[in-house]
C-alpha cells in the first residue's frame, strides 16, 4: 500500500511517476507547476524511497519531496515504497502500483522513457505499462474501482528522446529550479553522477533550452506520446 507524503489522495487529472525522489522535477517539473497553477490537480507518486542512492537517506528524501510538493503546488504526493534498484514488471509491484492508481485516478499518467539509460527508469515505464493494464480489469485482483488512464506520455530522463511534445516553461523556470534545488541532500554535495551533481540546474537548463529553441522559446520540456494525438486544426 502506498503512503501519502503530501495533500490527499483525490482524483488527479494528471500524475508523474518517479523511480526515485526527484526525478519527476527533473524531467516534467516545469510542466507539473504550469498545470497546478492552471488550477489542474497534480500529482506525482515515487516508486521507490531512493534508499540505494550515494547521497541522503530515505528519512531525509521523503522531507524534501514534501518541501518540493509544496513549492511546485501539487494536490499529492507518494510514496509506493518498492525496492530501489529492482524496480521492474513484476506481478506484486504492478498489483501495488494498479492499486494506486485506482485510488488517485490520473486522466494523464507521466512515465519514465523507455531508452533511458537507468535500469529501474526504463524497468518504471514496463511496470506502469502492466499496472494501468490491471488497474482498469474488473476482474483483476486490484483493491479499488477500476479506472482507464486515458493518456500516457514519456518524459526524458537520462537519454535522447524523439519529442512530439512540447512544452514552455519558460514563465515557471524560477519555481522549476527551486523544487529542484528543495532535494537538498541529492544537489548539494559532491559530483556523483551526470545527475546527482550540484551543477543539475545547470545542465538541465542547456537541455531545456535545446529543446526551447525548436519552438523558438527560451525554456521548453520534451515529451513523447506514444498514441496520436486528436488536434483541432483551427487551433494551430
Amino acid at each position: 500500500m502506498f503512503d501519502t507524503v503530501y495533500g490527499s489522495v483525490q482524483a488527479l487529472d494528471w500524475l508523474c511517476l518517479a523511480p526515485h525522489p526527484d526525478d519527476a522535477e527533473i524531467g516534467a517539473g516545469g510542466t507539473l507547476i504550469r498545470l497546478a497553477r492552471a488550477g489542474k490537480k497534480v500529482g506525482i507518486l515515487e516508486l521507490s524511497r531512493g534508499e540505494m542512492g550515494t547521497q541522503g537517506t530515505p528519512q531525509e528524501r521523503e522531507a524534501e519531496c514534501a518541501q518540493a510538493a509544496k513549492i511546485m503546488g501539487l494536490a499529492w504526493r507518494g510514496q509506493l515504497g518498492l525496492p530501489d534498484g529492482n524496480l521492474a514488471d513484476l506481478p506484486g509491484e504492478a498489483q501495488a502500483l494498479a492499486t494506486a492508481l485506482r485510488a488517485v485516478r490520473p486522466r494523464v499518467l507521466v512515465v519514465p522513457h523507455h531508452l533511458d539509460r537507468h535500469p529501474d527508469h526504463f524497468g518504471t515505464y514496463q511496470l506502469a505499462k502492466r499496472a494501468i493494464h490491471l488497474a482498469a480489469l474488473w476482474k483483476a485482483d486490484v483493491q479499488g474501482e477500476p479506472h482507464r488512464v486515458q493518456r500516457v506520455l514519456l518524459y526524458q530522463g537520462n537519454a535522447d528522446i524523439r519529442a512530439n511534445i512540447l512544452v514552455d516553461i519558460g514563465d515557471v523556470m524560477d519555481t522549476w529550479e527551486a523544487a529542484i534545488r528543495a532535494h537538498t541532500s541529492q544537489f548539494s554535495g559532491g559530483y556523483v553522477s551526470e545527475t546527482v551533481t550540484p551543477e543539475i540546474i545547470e545542465r538541465r537548463k542547456g537541455r531545456l533550452t535545446y529543446w526551447g529553441t525548436l519552438l523558438r522559446v527560451k525554456y521548453a520540456e520534451p515529451f513523447e506520446a506514444e498514441d496520436p494525438l486528436l488536434i483541432d486544426p483551427a487551433s494551430l
